[in-house]
């Protein structure tokens, strides 16, 4: 292989590489999130979310149990931060490829997602696999909850 013919397929693989990013982020709806001023693990978890190809805007709020009592989130659903998307409310350090399927699968009734609390390993909350498992909560319109799924860390 010469000098020209790698080149040329290095600088191929970046463009397919930028083309499918910019492909996957026309595809995902812009997100919102709302989060106590200066709360790290929140920052970790937008920063996963922006590199699942994910547009998201912080906003600091300093009474966050208001802001979810508006989009009717219960305290046992809460953790530190809520991301809106399309109409949905994403609670807590939900991994972006659920939120992903979420969207894509759209289940009827359904409201949002939650993962309550912090769980250690969760995106966010420290190096992967360095906690257990961990639920996300399917949450429905008329109030009720179910496992959406279970990640192990």
């Amino acid at each position: 292989m010469n000098r020209r013919t790698v080149l040329f397929t290095l600088t191929g693989a970046g463009s397919i590489a930028v083309v499918s990013r910019a492909g996957r982020s026309a595809s995902l709806p812009p997100m919102t999130v709302f989060r106590n001023p200066g709360c790290g693990c929140c920052e970790g978890w937008v920063a996963a979310m922006r590199e699942a190809g994910f547009t998201v805007t912080v906003e600091d709020v300093s009474n966050l149990m208001e802001r979810r009592t508006a989009f009717e989130l219960k305290p046992a659903e809460a953790s530190c931060h809520f991301g809106v998307a399309d109409g949905y409310v994403f609670e807590g350090h939900i991994p972006p490829r659920t939120i992903t399927r979420f969207l894509t699968e759209r289940p009827a009734g359904a409201k949002g997602l939650a993962v309550p609390g912090m769980p250690a390993g969760s995106p966010g909350m420290g190096p992967e696999g360095s906690g257990g498992p961990y639920d996300v909560l399917l949450l429905q319109k008329d109030g009720s909850s179910r496992v959406y799924t279970t990640h192990q860390t």
